[in-house]
């Protein structure tokens, strides 16, 4: 069976792609590959997105492995076939997306070994209901559900059963028939609920009350979408929400009437709603809601509409009869709604107001002047002001307007058209937090309030920074031009830095130690050159080496220069030592360069290798003459040109017996003595000297070949004083020695022992006189004077080439 199963393993694999999208924190990226099959990725990954591919079928093994995956996203695929054990293997998994699949039904054992699995998405599959059997039993972890979509007609009792308490709780039921009273009633507590009731509250009112009964709780946000309210009739639901006091409504695509409006104020009269948020809201009516002026919405603290769309705008009446709304809030936020003015006598009704939000409109500073009353103060507790998205050109302007907003601490003017500073500008004093990111301002000047903590310039043209803000807490410069950090001597207080997206090409110890407080800085993103110094330094902040850390990421730092190392992440360069310290090693390579060369020629001299040099020049030539040399002993015509009868190589030190005995002996012969067997004169000798025939000026060695080619034999002078003379004197006077080569065709060597002296007193490096030694006769000088004239005779004898005396 094992083996079978390993079979049917390697066999289901055969055919499956690969996706090796994975990045180094095991995150990997397979959506919108064309898979149709799960691909293979490392069973390392951590987190795995399949979303949009063509998968239609998730099998037993595809997932095998995986035990340490945390996310998985199979959403916008063609899912209609889950293995029942296909998530079996999937014990850490924490997230999973099925959502936009053609899931016909859920399956309870999908979910059974997901033991921690936090959060759910199984939106927008054709499945028509849940709760027949308990699919989400066993998931007492599970915090974020979602599930529902246009096929779902039955919501039935059992259907969280096993879910015990949700952060955030998402059902689209907007074609929902059939609900069954507290099916959603098991979840407590429940942070937050999202339903999309479309169809229950226009054709069934009963059915989206009982909903709403059971997830209305007085401190749980609800989130209605996809509503049209038109008639009293269509707000009957509320009346559960309005009976459990739930206390923060967001309304999301909306749909409503005047008559609506007001009925909906009558329902909630009293109860302390919170916060009342629109989203996408489309009015049918002209705004005339003062029928519900008698109602007590006091409670209501923040109040937002985003998005409105006012059918008959040039219909809509002024707000001025809304005191009974408007003076209450302490939080209102007009947003994209295409709003370009609001009266003064409207703004002045927002007695209660400390957060303004008119972001993404059509205000100018014309408008924006009437809004705020001409800066007469009129809005005294306000604190957060924010305008951004407006078409505002005037930086003076406002600056002038919001001088007497005496609490004002938060300015939001960013996205505006603002492309000059002035030298100089009023603000309220307590002023802290400044944005004007996204303008086209160039330059800073002291226009900015020096009470600021926090600035937001990304996104300008600024190429530099030189005001002095000693508060500034925060400064963000991102998206400019800066070819380096602003000077930190400017910050006095700063701890967090933004620079990415500029044109930095490095910054250095130095340049961060002149912020004495700078604790956070992200610089990355931008244009490095990745010199040494720049790379050590970064790879050591990385590593968390000193009191700056960079918090945008290891990953945001990426080299653009030089080409070799172009998109190389800085903390992942390695830069050697010939490209860091070029000098150093330059001068460190010269100078071990020197010394090796001086140890060398020491270690030469101490073992000679020079004198073994020159006479392998000298062997070489020899070698390379030994043909001339060879001609010239068998060719009698060149008799002429043997100067000599012997080249006679001697030490300088038995120069006077070779002076005293030798030369006379052979080249001035007396006649013959009383007792010689030999009547006739002897003939003279001619021998070569080197005090007497060498050339002056040439080299000894050349010399010495020179004497050699013009000498028919070579005599060698030996005695202890070969062995005892300094090596230098061996090198003058002996080096020759190394020119006899038997290959050379020349006659044998005469050698002449003016004293006992065996072979194992001649150094080693004259291996040829040594092996002459040893296969040469010799001939040794007699102390005695009656041996010497046979010394004479066989010493001629052999000069002669073995001629006897007559």
């Amino acid at each position: 069976c094992t083996v079978l199963f390993y079979f049917l393993l390697l066999h289901s694999d055969t055919g499956r792609p690969s996706c090796n999208r994975c990045d180094r924190r095991l995150s990997c990226d397979c959506s919108r590959g064309g898979f149709t099959r799960v691909p293979m990725v490392t069973d390392r990954a951590l987190t795995l997105d399949l979303s949009f591919n063509n998968i239609t079928e998730v099998t037993d093994v595809d997932l095998t492995g995986h035990e340490q995956l945390r996310a998985l996203s199979l959403h916008g695929n063609r899912l209609v076939v889950i293995d029942p054990s296909a998530f079996n293997s999937l014990w850490s998994l924490e997230e999973l997306d099925l959502s936009d699949n053609q899931l016909t039904a859920l399956d309870p054992r999908w979910f059974s070994k997901l033991g921690a699995l936090q959060q759910l998405n199984l939106l927008n599959n054709p499945y028509s209901c849940i709760g027949s059997a308990p699919v989400f039993d066993g998931l007492v972890r599970l915090r974020r559900l979602a599930f529902g979509g246009p096929a779902l007609r039955e919501i039935q009792r059992g259907a969280l059963s096993g879910v015990s308490q949700l952060e955030e709780l998402t059902v689209h039921a907007n074609n929902l028939t059939r609900y069954e009273s507290g099916a959603l009633a098991y979840v407590w507590p429940l942070g937050r609920v999202t339903l999309s009731l479309h169809g229950p509250f226009l054709t069934d009112r009963a059915l989206a009350s009982s909903v709403l009964a059971d997830v209305s709780y007085p401190e749980t946000p609800m989130v209605l979408e996809d509503l049209y309210l038109i008639g009293n009739e269509s707000v009957k639901p509320f009346y559960e929400t309005a009976k459990r006091r739930v206390r923060y409504i967001t309304f999301r695509n909306l749909f409503i009437s005047d008559e609506t409006i007001v009925r909906l104020l009558v329902v909630v009269n009293g109860v302390p709603v919170i916060s009342f948020i629109v989203d996408n809201v489309t009015l049918t009516g002209e705004g005339r809601w003062e029928r519900a002026n008698w109602t007590d919405h006091r409670a209501v603290d923040e109040f937002v509409v985003r998005n409105v769309v006012v059918l008959d705008v040039f219909k809509f009446v002024s707000f001025l009869q809304l005191q009974f709304l408007l003076q209450y809030p302490r939080k209102v936020s007009v947003i994209n709604s295409k709003a370009f003015v609001l009266p003064c006598p409207t703004s002045s009704l927002l007695m209660n107001l400390q957060y303004f939000d008119l972001s993404d409109n059509l205000l100018t500073d014309m408008t924006l002047t009437e809004t705020l009353c001409n800066g007469n103060g009129t809005l005294k507790d306000l604190r957060v002001l924010n305008v951004s998205g407006n078409a505002l050109k005037s930086l003076s302007t406002v600056s002038r307007l919001v001088t007497k907003l005496r609490k004002l601490t938060h300015l939001d003017i960013s996205r505006t058209d603002y492309s000059f500073m002035p030298q100089s500008c009023p603000w309220p004093s307590t002023l802290r937090h400044l944005n004007i990111s996204g303008a086209k301002l160039t330059t800073v000047t002291p226009c900015l309030p020096t009470t600021l903590e926090v600035l937001d310039l990304s996104n300008n043209d600024l190429k530099d920074f030189t005001v002095a803000l000693p508060s500034l807490r925060e400064l963000h410069l991102s998206g400019n031009k800066f070819l380096r950090l602003p000077p930190g001597n400017l910050f006095l207080n700063l701890q967090a830095l933004t620079i990415q997206s500029n044109t930095l090409n490095m910054f250095d110890r130095s340049d961060l130690q002149s912020y004495k407080r700078l604790s956070n800085l992200q610089a990355g993103q931008n244009k490095f050159v990745c010199s040494c110094d720049f790379v050590a330094f970064l790879q050591s902040t990385i590593k968390g080496d000193g009191d700056v850390q960079l918090t945008d990421g290891e990953e945001s730092y990426v080299c653009d220069s030089p080409l070799y190392l172009q998109g190389e992440q800085v903390g992942q360069v390695h830069l050697s030592v010939v490209v860091c310290h070029r000098v150093l090693f330059v001068s460190v390579s010269c100078g071990v360069a020197l010394f090796v060369g001086v140890l060398l020629c020491i270690l030469l001299w101490r073992l000679h290798a020079f004198w073994y040099i020159k006479m392998t020049w000298a062997w070489l030539k020899a070698k390379h003459s030994s043909r001339r040399r060879q001609r010239l002993r068998d060719d009698p015509s060149s008799d002429a040109l043997l100067t000599f009868d012997a080249f006679v190589s001697y030490s300088e030190r038995d120069a006077t017996w070779v002076e005293n005995f030798l030369v006379p002996e052979l080249e001035e012969p007396s006649e013959a003595g009383e007792n010689s067997m030999n009547p006739r004169p002897l003939q003279p000798l001619t021998l070569c000297l080197h005090k007497r025939d060498f050339l002056p000026g040439q080299w000894i060695v050349d010399n010495i070949m020179s004497a050699m080619e013009r000498s028919r034999r070579t005599v060698f002078i030996l005695s202890e004083n070969f062995v005892q003379s300094d090596w230098c004197r061996y090198e003058l006077d002996f080096s020759h020695f190394w020119l006899f080569d038997g290959d050379a065709g020349g006659d044998p060597a005469i050698l002449i022992l003016l004293e006992p002296l065996s072979k194992d007193d001649i150094p080693k490096r004259f291996c040829k006189l040594r092996k002459l030694m040893s296969s040469t006769t010799y001939l040794e000088w007699p102390q005695e004077e009656e041996r010497r004239e046979e010394f004479w005779r066989s010493l001629r004898n052999a000069l002669r080439g073995g001629e006897e005396d007559d």
